[in-house]
């Protein structure tokens, strides 16, 4: 049969059935079908709308105020920690070379990158010293939990999310390695997957985990770095409680600024001045709060420094420079890895120039380093040459230069030098070339000339030279030199062969004008002592005439108008300056009034440019001027305030007050707004006349205008109430947000007039703001063992954290450490910035009634801890150690909690059992010995409760003369002598005040940081027996039996009891009875009879043990049927039990369908 040929189906790209399969395709685009997945049942509905709501809910957090600023937030810190050898700096290689397309070669310190428009990001390796652990986790944002997939967790990677726990957990992400090692693509998945569990359950269910397949070319592949950067640019940190309320700061770059020579007299030994450079974060830096370097200690801040930002966010001028040259954006900022070619170590700058070069080529991109030698090439004399060259005329008329004199040189130490280059940007670093010619060049231009080189001749070698230095300098730099000798009026006259007679004072100024080269409106050029001549400006040719104007008149009103102005600054006082400096003594404040007042009466005098001292001796010597800013109040003029009319008529422009009844006066407030305009009141008459128009229509048209806004804010809120009531009404969640925006707001516009240095004597240093902390008295071994590798936290110190005190804590041993922890024994505490040893107290809460000492912590349950260390604030986690050092095998934190309260009067007690015995015994009274060993001992426990170890209590009475600590004491039952007495008593302890700083930053060997050990331990290290002491050796003790005497009633009480109560006692029986007297002989046949009975019972006892054994292996036999029975029965029950549910579900179902309008389906029988 022949196969039918059918022709392939054409579908139709027009008309009706296309336009169909459009609209068909197009819905399904648009997303979800509300209709389609509409719940059939209202139930359902309405588990899913709890549902919905539940989950909304869950995602909701307590809002906190975030401190950071949005304009410029600091760079994100992004940690990646892990095992050694498991590509940490192979994944921070190809993170910065996936931000910056540059590549390191060396990773060492913080690399910071810019990751988008409004976004940093810094990179912080973290090695495996636990020390290093426990700083990065209290500082990153994010952290790179890198784990080998070959080979699994390792127990640092769970001591490290352990500390997180502690010191607030941050997001975490966590990257699987070395997957190419395993081959097996199921022993893969599987890995993958038991790798996956794990981490879920130590971070959440959820956490995201990232797979790093292999490695090529020293780097990950780019597709998964490219993920991976992704995430991490998208993600938001949720602000933590402790770093939102403490400043801090990851120092990128560290240098010594204390003298070489004070170095080497000390031999490296002395306190070194060390500056730290880094991005602010968590909240603003105070001038004059102190500082905490986890591993060196408290620091005092000598100054802080805002420096420019190394590494910007781009903005619209740079994104222009980037797209002309792509090679001018440092995008990397890493001091302490080679980036550029250069190098900054603890005390030098390195930098590497591969090959060799000249300076031919500068169409070639040249790296920082290489610029820096270039710009070294040029100078061709040492800055102190050119100051000793320079000459500095203050007047043109001055006949001598200024003159330094050649003192013995002075040698700056280099660290100084390195700090004045390293303030500087990136940028400012490019033209440091520039500036050293502009420097060296332009000494003749702003320095002058001597006075021989003042000759016609010179005329063109003048000009040439100055040709020849000009290098583009729009201005040239303002020297600070030292007047050694000013020229006198009697040299001037001197030199000058004309004097000039000026015809009133303000003459005077302008023969004083004459001389000057820089002068307002025009320039003076000298060819020698006798020809001057005048250079006139174009506003000169604009404003002069053809009639000879004398030079005072000319421009009275812009000189009148700068006049005012300069007047008005110096009347204006900063008050955030006088309030907040603490550079100002009283007398300086002082006489910054007395100053600008007799400055006002001098203002010719500084037009013309001439100094005035003011004397301080009017100051010295106790003449103080009076407080002018208050006014002297006149008795008489008060009178007119009790008129009970004036003070209705001006009561509504009080906010107290009530509104007035028209509308005018009741705008009051806003009159005074509108026509507050500051007048300049020695303006010219013109300015006066607009001022006067301007006060006149201003007040009207504000008026008006804030009437219409109040108005139409009024009519929007009560349309938005009336149409949809309900959307007024914010739930706690987005009111709590909005408040914190409102505050933040208000914060924002206090300080928005402000300027910078007067912000920062208020509120400190903002978060973001790169800056230079300089630290005294730090100690010298922490620049001789700096090692970048290990991360310098500068963490800033609230005022209460600087002082020392007892602190309790809940604390629980940790469920990992094997060990139990001991009552004083010394444990390594990380309790906020600080690392340090203490000696704590372990106790419990004895029913609210006393806090009673613990020998040893409990087993899995919390319990208190007092000791003594810096006080820190409540609820703040810590985590403790017994040893950091890296050789100790197991779990190394012992012990994880919380601070409850600081200087806590509660006291801690102990039990203490005092034992005693009875030495004279009377009825239900005895003396007691051994117990105390003075009667002054015996008055303190007067009253207190005794026992015997019987049972019998007692109390104690008075104090006997003799023996010493005797007492006489009264008991419920007469004691025996063999009694033992004790008195149970509480003893009050207090934690020793022992406070060992961890300082591992000040050892070559990081984690080679021992505290106080133990006895028990010396002894083990140093190889010592434990010293043995006779009295306390375990010996067997040997108690023999006691005899009690029998009950003697006496015969007189036996005579009145009853016969039953009567003792039963009979006498001992002396001589044997009639029946132990007399002996039996047997007859033979008695004898056989005898025998015979015994064998027939020993048969019957045999026959009887044999029937037993018998019955018991036929119960055996009966009993394993029964219990298979049974099984039977309990298997069909439970098929029974199972049909019967199966049933009753179709049934319950059924029911269900029929109430929801469905018809049950019939079934076939």
């Amino acid at each position: 049969m022949e196969q039918q040929q059918n022709r392939a189906h054409r579908p139709a790209h027009s008309g009706a059935k296309a336009e169909k399969k459009k609209g068909k395709g197009k819905e399904k685009q648009q997303g979800f079908n509300e209709k389609a997945f509409a719940p059939r049942s209202g139930r359902r509905a309405e588990k899913q709308g709890r549902r919905a709501a539940e989950r909304d809910q869950t995602r909701l957090h307590v809002p906190l105020v975030d401190r950071t600023p949005d304009d410029e937030p600091p760079p994100v810190v992004v940690a990646i920690v892990g095992p050694p050898g498991v590509g940490k700096t192979t994944l921070v290689k190809s993170l910065v070379r996936r931000y910056t397309k540059q590549t390191l070669n060396q990773v060492q310190g913080p690399v910071t990158v810019v990751s988008g428009k409004k976004k940093r990001i810094t990179f912080l390796e973290c090695n495996n010293d636990l020390n290093s652990m426990i700083d990065v986790a209290k500082i990153a944002d994010l952290v790179l939990l890198m784990i080998d997939g070959s080979y699994g967790f390792e127990m640092e990677t769970f001591e490290f999310l352990n500390i997180l726990q502690s010191h607030g957990f941050p997001k975490v992400i966590g990257i699987l390695t070395h997957l190419d090692l395993i081959k097996k693509a199921s022993t893969l998945r599987d890995t993958k997957k038991v790798l996956k569990k794990r981490f879920w359950t130590e971070i959440y269910q959820g956490a995201k985990l990232f797979y790093l397949s292999g490695v090529l070319n020293g780097r990950y592949p780019d597709t998964e770095i490219m993920n991976l950067s992704r995430f991490i640019s998208v993600m938001k940190f949720r602000p933590l409680v402790f770093r939102n309320t403490h400043p801090y700061m990851l120092a990128d770059r560290i240098e010594d600024l204390t003298p070489r020579e004070q170095v080497r007299e000390s031999k490296g030994k002395c306190d070194r001045t060390v500056t730290v450079y880094g991005y602010l974060r968590g909240t603003n830096l105070r001038m004059g709060s102190k500082v905490h370097i986890p591993g060196v200690g408290d620091l005092e801040v000598r100054t802080i420094t805002k420096l420019g930002d190394p590494c910007p966010l781009p903005d619209a001028d740079s994104e222009k420079r980037r797209k002309l040259s792509e090679k001018k954006r440092l995008l990397v900022h890493a001091p302490m890895s080679d980036v550029g070619g250069v190098i900054y170590d603890k005390d030098a700058v390195y930098i590497n120039v591969p090959g060799s070069f000249t300076r031919g080529g500068d169409e070639v991109p040249q790296g920082e380093g290489e610029k820096m030698v270039m710009d070294l090439q040029d100078v061709s004399s040492t800055l102190e040459d050119a100051v000793a060259r320079s000459q500095i005329k203050l007047f043109g008329s001055s006949s001598k230069p200024l003159s330094v004199d050649p003192g013995p040189s002075r040698l700056h130490n280099s660290s100084d030098e390195e700090e004045d280059a390293s303030d500087e940007s990136s940028e400012e670093e490019d033209e440091k070339g520039e500036d050293i010619d502009e420097d060296f060049g332009s000494e003749d231009d702003w320095g002058g000339e001597s006075d021989e080189d003042l000759t016609v001749g010179d005329e063109d070698g003048v000009e040439e030279d100055g040709d020849q230095r000009n290098r583009g300098r729009s201005a040239p730099r303002t020297p600070h030199r030292t007047a050694r000798d000013l020229s006198t009026a009697h040299d001037r006259k001197e030199k000058g062969k004309d004097v000039e007679y000026a015809d009133s004072d303000s003459d005077l100024g302008s023969l004083s004008d004459d001389g000057e080269e820089g002068r307002l409106g025009g320039q003076r050029v000298r060819f020698g002592e006798e020809n001057d001549e005048d250079i006139e400006s174009d506003e000169d040719e604009e404003g002069s005439d053809e009639e000879q104007i004398p030079r005072w008149k000319v421009d009275l009103a812009s000189k009148a108008q700068s006049a005012s102005l300069q007047r008005s600054k110096q009347r204006r006082k900063n008050w955030m300056k006088l309030i907040y400096s603490s550079s100002l003594t009283p007398e300086q404040i002082l006489l910054d009034g007395s100053a600008s007042s007799s400055h006002d009466n001098n203002m010719d005098e500084d037009e013309d440019d001439f100094f005035t001292v003011k004397s301080r001796d009017t100051l010295a010597a106790g003449d103080e001027e009076l407080d002018m800013t208050k006014e002297r109040i006149d008795v008489e003029e008060l009178k007119q305030w009790d008129d009970e009319e004036l003070l209705d008529s001006i009561r509504g422009l009080f906010i107290t007050g009530g509104d007035s009844a028209s509308g005018g006066e009741g705008d009051g407030y806003e009159d005074l707004e509108a026509e507050a305009d500051f007048e300049d009141l020695e303006a010219t008459g013109d300015g006066e006349a607009e001022g006067g128009a301007k006060g006149a229509v201003d007040p009207e048209t504000a008026r008006a205008a804030a009437l219409a806004a109040k108005k139409e804010a009024l009519k929007r809120k009560f349309d938005e109430q009336y149409d949809d009531p309900e959307a007024t009404k914010m739930d706690f969640y987005d009111e709590k947000k909005e408040e914190i925006a409102r505050q933040l707001q208000l914060n924002k516009a206090e300080f928005a007039d402000v300027d910078p240095e007067a912000r920062a004597l208020v509120e400190g240093y903002r978060p973001g703001a790169y800056v230079r902390i300089e630290l005294e008295d730090v100690p010298a071994e922490m620049i001789e063992n700096f090692d970048p590798a290990y991360p310098i936290v500068v963490g800033g110190l609230l005022p209460a954290e600087e002082r020392f005190g007892y602190l309790q804590v809940r604390i629980k041993r940790h469920r990992w450490y094997a060990k139990t922890l001991k009552t004083n024994d010394p444990l390594i505490f990380s309790l906020g910035w600080r690392r340090f040893q203490s000696i704590p107290i372990y106790s419990l809460d004895d029913h609210s009634i006393r806090m009673r000492m613990l020998k040893y912590t409990p087993e899995h349950m919390h319990c208190y801890a007092t000791f003594y260390g810096p006080v820190a604030l409540p609820n703040t986690g810590f985590c403790a150690f017994n040893s950091l050092s890296g050789d100790v095998s197991g779990f190394r934190i012992s012990a994880t909690g919380v601070v409850l309260d600081i200087d806590r009067s509660t006291k801690i007690v102990k039990k203490l059992k005092l034992t005693g015995v009875p030495y004279k015994i009377f009825k239900n009274t005895a003396f007691v010995k051994d117990m105390f060993n003075s009667a002054l001992e015996v008055a303190k426990f007067e009253g207190a409760n005794i026992r015997t170890v019987s049972g019998i209590r007692g109390q104690v009475k008075k104090a006997l003369t003799k023996p010493d600590g005797a007492f006489r004491a009264t008991f419920e039952d007469k004691v025996l002598m063999s009694d033992i007495i004790f008195l149970r008593a509480w003893y009050s302890i207090q934690p020793r005040k022992f406070y060992n700083p961890v300082t591992s930053l000040l050892l070559s060997h990081k984690n080679q940081w021992s505290g106080m050990r133990l006895t028990g331990q010396v002894r083990r290290e140093e190889g010592l027996k434990t010293p043995l002491n006779v009295n306390s050796t375990y010996k067997a003790v040997e108690r023999t039996p006691r005899r009690f005497n029998t009950l003697k009633v006496p015969k007189n009480l036996q005579a009145a009891l009853p016969y039953a109560s009567k003792p039963k006692l009979m006498k001992p029986q002396r001589g044997q009875t009639y029946m132990q007297k007399r002996a039996v002989v047997l007859e033979p046949e008695e004898k056989k009879a005898i025998a015979l009975l015994q064998q027939i019972r020993a048969l019957r006892k045999d026959q009887v043990t044999r029937r037993k054994e018998k019955q018991n292996e036929r119960k055996e036999v009966h009993k394993k049927k029964v219990a298979k029975e049974e099984a039977k029965a309990t298997e069909k029950e439970k098929e029974k039990r199972k049909e019967y549910m199966r049933a009753a579900g179709m049934k319950s179902k059924r029911e269900a369908d029929r109430e929801e309008g469905r018809s049950s389906k019939r079934r076939k029988t």
